[in-house]
């Protein structure tokens, strides 16, 4: 897109948005200080960095395609990364699961994990001005076969995830202090039931104990946040779940600890962005992990629907973009990799942009004055208001492509480095 394009479409739009009372460069500012964390393994399908050759297997996860140009080492990962980071505006972060760490080719198993096998990322992060989250890995691996990680009734199984975990959030506190910004460590774990369980009790009291013997390690939490993720169900525990969203929001609230709420993890008729609003209440923060449902937990590409966008001007409207910590997690190989991450990228973002735009002044006023006509007329006509056109102008601004113009800046490399790849 030509620039004086840009400029003379985005005087046209600020003038729009003023008439509503909306500061147009203001709500860019906003976005441009919300950072957005990126999970890593869309670049290379879950498959990690423990032995050569790894592929996802088992835990629950599953994903399907099989495009050209997978990340199959570090550096390649890192290349993709730098790539996708030169696409979009804003801040960025990594999110990174513990299985990509640089082991040096040696077999390094989880309960015997540190820093430094991180220092590479911690390193690589500090170079671009990032922060990095973690993630504890507890699924690919021989001690999650029969579906049970930190609620297993094998003591042996459930000390050895114990021991994962604690060592995954010291790695964690590790990165936020050499880092100098708290980095979020997330705890999933796959656990659960194929068929209908008799003694849930049992199995959510372990995990409770496992929990609780985790969190007995406290960190400072300018260097370290935690946050617990619930899920409905997912392949191999579509009966039961040990983690529900019943049992880990009790936990966080009782802990004061943050909960991570994954779109995809929830009944497809239930709206995740209207729990925002309710947990803010309780918890000072909570974490979101952005992606796109399509009957069940499929982990498809973000796009701009409207669940996204209830999600986000949630966030806006509860005044909260600093006591949300927004993520992506997505993981779609029937693609190009790094296009998944420049849709889903501009996606959140543009819902964002979109509920930074409301005049909440003006719809809050109609709404408490009973004026629901006003309200809604007004909420239509935002839909049709040029807020594309106010992103176009914040990508052009912050020295990246606007537009369509990101699509042949992705062919381009797809041509000359993915699909050179062996």
């Amino acid at each position: 897109m030509k620039k004086n394009d840009i400029e003379k479409a985005y005087k046209i739009a600020k003038e729009q948005y003023a008439e509503l009372g909306i500061d147009t460069e203001k709500a860019i500012e906003q976005l441009n200080e919300l950072p957005l964390s990126l999970h890593c393994w869309q670049t290379d399908d879950v498959g990690g960095f423990e032995k050569p050759d790894a592929e996802l297997a088992g835990g629950g996860l599953q994903v399907t395609g099989n495009f050209p140009g997978k990340a199959r080492t570090i550096q390649q990962m890192r290349q993709d990364l730098d790539k996708v980071f030169s696409l979009v505006p804003g801040k960025m972060r990594l999110s990174l699961h513990a299985i990509y760490g640089e082991f040096g080719g040696k077999v390094v198993d989880r309960d015997q994990i540190e820093t430094k096998h991180f220092q590479g990322w911690i390193n690589w992060a500090k170079e671009r001005g990032i922060g990095l989250d973690f993630n504890c890995t507890c699924f690919s691996h021989p001690y999650a076969d029969d579906g049970y990680t930190l609620s297993n009734r094998n003591e042996k199984i459930r000390k050895f995830w114990v021991e994962h975990v604690k060592r995954c959030r010291k790695i964690a506190a590790d990165m936020g202090k050499q880092l100098g910004t708290p980095a979020v460590h997330n705890i999933w774990i796959p656990d659960g039931s194929k068929d209908t369980p008799v003694d849930r009790f049992t199995l959510r009291s372990i995990l409770k104990k496992s929990l609780d013997e985790i969190f007995e390690v406290k960190y400072p939490r300018k260097y370290l946040k935690d946050s617990v993720e619930s899920k409905l169900f997912g392949i191999g525990s579509e009966s039961m779940v040990v983690g529900s969203y019943d049992f880990y929001l009790s936990y966080a609230v009782k802990n004061n600890i943050m909960i991570t709420l994954d779109n995809g993890h929830f009944h497809p008729t239930e709206q995740v962005g209207d729990k925002i609003s309710s947990i803010l209440l309780f918890i000072d923060e909570i974490m979101l992990h952005l992606t796109r449902g399509v009957r069940w937990d499929s982990d498809h590409v973000l796009t701009l629907n409207d669940e996204l966008l209830l999600i986000a001007q949630e966030i806006v409207r509860s005044k909260a973009l600093k006591r949300v910590n927004v993520g992506l997690d997505f993981f779609d190989a029937s693609l190009n990799r790094i296009g998944a991450y420049a849709i889903g990228i501009r996606s959140a973002q543009l819902a964002l942009l979109y509920a930074l735009l409301e005049p909440q002044k003006l719809l809050i006023d109609y709404e408490t004055k009973g004026k629901f006509f006003e309200r809604l007329a007004y909420l239509e006509l935002l839909k049709t208001k040029p807020f594309g056109v106010v992103y176009d102008y914040f990508c052009m601004a912050s020295g990246k492509p606007a537009g369509e113009d990101y699509i042949k800046e992705i062919q381009a490399y797809e041509k000359n480095i993915l699909l050179k790849r062996k």
